[in-house]
């Protein structure tokens, strides 16, 4: 004990310095908005290469998986396609016209790839880290989705790094509809289970049943339609009663996730500017 007071007694200027250090440091970038903003964009950058670094080591353990994983998904969309093609040849469409939708398609939504590099799941907010930002074209606002569905909407950017929001995070809110029906609601969760969700304000005239598949509805400027997200597990009433509350059982494995697809849409800028024009005129 004599040893440590000895030893504080020594370097009690250190210590001070080092106090009033922070201190000095801790005032500076808490009131002052550049400050701040630099020492948030390059603490961001440095948790990114640690993100990096740990994502690359984990994900080496799963590449057998994910290999099987995408050999069977893609002998699967094979045989879709295939049967598709004969569908629409039936129906008096030939393969030229077949294949210009397809390729009208594909120019309508250019996708970027990017990894995982870090992800939470037992928050009541979670957020997604990945390995692309600003330079690779992805911005605020934009869809994510790996190979199952939905994964959540981009926050905010560095030019090298992306914070996604998550599906499992009380703020988000996302547009879908049941497929076949067209009935939409708010798809939000509700912070415990990670594999549900629930959607919101279903009339009470709609029509549904278990299983029934869950897609976005395509009526926001974030997501096109038709992207998978779940299927009905359970039909329920809104606190209220005077909607339904469905449980969807989410077709994303938020505890695999490796790599993801942003979505930039190439009229999302238009959409968006008519819409505020629209408001404004209100």
């Amino acid at each position: 004990m004599r040893n440590l007071l000895n030893f504080l007694i020594k370097y009690n200027y250190w210590f001070l310095f080092i106090l009033l250090e922070v201190t000095s440091f801790t005032l500076l970038f808490r009131f002052n908005h550049y400050q701040k903003s630099s020492f948030f964009t390059s603490s961001n950058i440095a948790a990114g290469e640690i993100y990096k670094l740990r994502g690359s080591v984990t994900s080496y353990f799963f590449l057998k998986e994910a290999n099987e994983d995408l050999l069977d998904r893609n002998m699967l969309l094979e045989q879709q396609i295939t049967n598709l093609r004969k569908e629409l040849q039936e129906h008096g469409i030939d393969s030229l016209e077949v294949d210009s939708l397809k390729g009208r398609a594909v120019n309508d939504l250019h996708v970027i790839k990017a990894n995982v590099i870090n992800n939470s799941l037992i928050k009541a907010d979670n957020y997604i880290t990945l390995d692309k930002g600003s330079d690779a074209g992805i911005h605020s606002e934009m869809g994510v989705i790996d190979r199952n569905g939905v994964v959540g909407i981009v926050y905010m950017t560095t030019p090298k790094y992306s914070v996604v929001l998550s599906m499992l995070n009380t703020k988000s809110r996302i547009g879908c509809k049941i497929l076949g029906s067209g009935y939409f609601g708010a798809l939000r969760w509700e912070g415990s289970d990670s594999r549900y969700a629930y959607l919101n304000d279903l009339p009470r005239h709609a029509k549904f049943s278990l299983g029934d598949t869950l897609v976005t509805s395509g009526y926001s400027d974030v997501f096109p339609a038709g992207i998978m997200v779940g299927t009905v597990d359970h039909i329920g009433n809104s606190k209220d009663g005077l909607s339904y509350q469905l449980k969807i059982r989410l077709t994303t494995d938020f505890g695999k996730l490796g790599s993801v697809r942003v979505l930039p849409k190439s009229n999302q800028m238009e959409q968006r500017l008519l819409e505020e024009m629209a408001n404004k005129q209100q």
